[in-house]
């Protein structure tokens, strides 16, 4: 077996020490902002439309696991199997599973994959998926968290062979500004700039930053409204944030469903059904049923409001991998 650490700078490898691999981490996040920037202090990767998921091998047993811990692997088998042949080096990464719609990721289309727990089933869903590994946390027996970032990037690529479906997560080191107007002028959702020299933190950090080419975030389910001519299911989602613990009305959202969403939603919410309303506001909503709210939603739209609420906003699919309690409104922060 190689010595994945041995081409480490000195200076590195000082950072590292010995450790028993963990059962978890806590994934690092990263913080929108409004500001575009080039430096060389920073690097660009292209930002996904996917499902966050961290990868944990440990001889030859793979355990794939979501931001909120359900584990993947049956979700997900050709993944796993493609972690479990490479080559034989203990570790954990992070990364964002796909799917492809043309030249774009696409969390509409992953969503026929999300939630499914049995591999054969999977499998026949016919949708391919691939996964962009960008980071490595561990490796061999060492905690690699206090390494800067480009020097994780080089273990990664060390550590791993990356055979289909595992993509290694290429970068851009400059030109964030022209890196970033290409992705938005090929439809894609933005970009993630990375300090270069950065630590792998656990939650949300001013190290990692979005720029944003199409507003879109998690909201959770709190309500519907009930359907309106030939409309089957439910007319709208009524969804909101959580705003010092308390639920936060964001407005309805009718699009971004077929007819067979709409069914099998219906569903789901009958099953959460509640006699009072969730949300902290008066929420005058003609039709309105309320429901537990432990469902979060993607969520595109144009813009927030001046009163704080969603302009245009368009149904993306569920998002399981995400706790509701965590969801709060995403509001630029000033940086460097």
């Amino acid at each position: 077996m190689t010595d994945v650490l041995g081409n480490l700078a000195p200076t590195e490898r000082q950072r590292v020490r010995r450790a028993r691999q963990p059962s978890w981490i806590e994934p690092m996040l990263a913080t929108l902002t409004n500001r575009r920037f080039s430096d060389h202090n920073w690097i660009f990767e292209h930002k996904l439309d996917g499902e966050r998921c961290l990868a944990f091998r440990q001889g030859r047993a793979v355990r794939l696991l979501s931001r909120n811990k359900q584990r993947l692997n049956n979700t997900y088998p050709e993944v796993a199997e493609a972690l479990e042949r490479e080559a034989d080096h203990d570790w954990v990464v992070d990364g964002e599973i796909v799917a492809f719609e043309g030249n774009r990721t696409s969390f509409a289309k992953l969503q026929g994959r999300i939630g499914i727990k049995d591999p054969e089933e999977a499998r026949r869903s016919g949708i391919a998926v691939f996964y962009y590994i960008f980071d490595l946390m561990y490796v061999d027996g060492f905690d690699a968290t206090t390494v800067g970032l480009e020097h994780r990037k080089r273990l990664l690529q060390q550590a791993l062979e990356f055979r289909t479906p595992l993509r290694f997560m290429t970068h851009r080191n400059t030109e964030g500004e022209a890196f970033y107007r290409e992705a938005c002028q090929q439809g894609l959702e933005g970009l993630i700039a990375k300090r270069r020299d950065s630590e792998y933190v656990h939650g949300r950090s001013a190290d990692w930053l979005k720029f944003k080419c199409i507003n879109e975030q998690e909201l959770v389910i709190g309500g519907f409204t009930d359907p309106a001519g030939s409309r089957v299911g439910f007319g709208a989602l009524l969804v909101g944030y959580y705003d010092r613990g308390q639920l936060k009305y964001a407005g309805k959202v009718g699009t971004g469903f077929d007819t067979a969403t709409l069914l099998r939603l219906r569903r789901r919410l009958d099953a959460r059904a509640t006699r009072h309303s969730p949300f902290m506001d008066d929420v005058r909503e003609k039709d309105a049923h309320w429901v537990k709210p432990d469902l979060v939603a993607q969520i595109g739209f144009t813009e927030w409001t001046h009163d704080g609420k969603l302009r245009h906003p368009r149904f993306l699919g569920l998002r399981p991998d995400k706790p509701a309690k965590d969801v709060v409104r995403e509001r630029p922060q000033v940086t460097p």
